[in-house]
């Protein structure tokens, strides 16, 4: 397995030999305004070549935010590449931007050897949720035989759906969202530094891939809180917090 941090919480996985994209966003540097201040996001441009990223295999999208899935993907990726996404709703959007093999994993889906499986979630508090009109997200489990299984949580807080995650799927490896962004007079709506301490308490043997950092203006911890984090707690060989364009690899 490989695991490219792209940017934000885009990923660029080869399970099984099989490329996988997850959560593309592939807009330039200020291409969006920003969530939480005048600042445009991105914050900061790819560092992986774009051409790299537009010849995926299967797409996985967890949701619909343009932090996830912006104008630069619908216009570039082609169409006919496999796609994952939660529900009707999100299925609807990329069907109306013209890709045509669109799935909505409601239950575990195989894809070239690979098994995705929808795991919960809930992007912040539900009071937070209700007031910015959040809406749904959802984490995924990917195995395949010959490869180690890898959770992604995806825009979650920490919440009990995660904890189920861990205990129904025991995976090897755990990617956590954990720029532990803020709207402006609300509860964060993801998570942060010590919610890695509290995955890594559940499945204290799993590798843990720090990501969703350092890109967006309304994210509020760092890579360097993370890596702080794990030091204070005597886990530092046992979470990664990759830079962008940096690969992970068994």
């Amino acid at each position: 397995m490989k695991i490219t941090q792209v940017r934000n919480a885009t990923l660029l996985l080869e399970v099984g030999g099989t490329r996988i994209l997850v959560d593309p966003m592939l807009g330039a540097k200020g291409a969006q305004p920003g969530f939480a201040s005048a600042r445009r996001n991105p914050l900061v441009d790819l560092v992986v070549p774009l051409a790299d990223l537009l010849d995926p295999e299967i797409v996985v999208v967890t949701h619909t935010h343009s932090d996830h899935w912006d104008a630069a993907a619908a216009a570039l990726l082609p169409r006919e590449v496999p796609v994952l996404v939660q529900h009707a709703v999100d299925a609807a959007v990329l069907e109306e931007a013209g890709f045509t093999q669109v799935s909505v994993l409601d239950e575990p889906t195989t894809m070239q050897g690979v098994t995705f499986t929808r795991t919960g979630g809930l992007h912040g508090s539900e009071a937070t949720v209700a007031a910015a009109e959040l809406g749904e997200v959802m984490g995924v489990v990917i195995a395949h035989p010959d490869e180690r299984t890898l959770y992604i949580a995806g825009d979650t807080v920490y919440h009990p759906a995660v904890e189920e995650a861990l205990a129904a799927h025991q995976p090897d490896v755990i990617v956590l969202n954990t720029g532990e962004a803020v709207l402006p007079g609300l509860d964060p709506i993801l998570m942060g530094a010590e919610d890695v301490v509290r995955v890594h308490r559940l499945a204290p043997d799993a590798r843990i891939v720090a990501v969703h950092m350092e890109a967006l203006d309304h994210c509020t911890v760092t890579r360097d809180d993370v890596r702080a984090t794990a030091e204070a707690h005597g886990i530092t060989e046992l979470v990664d917090v990759p830079e962008d364009g940096e690969t992970l690899s068994d």
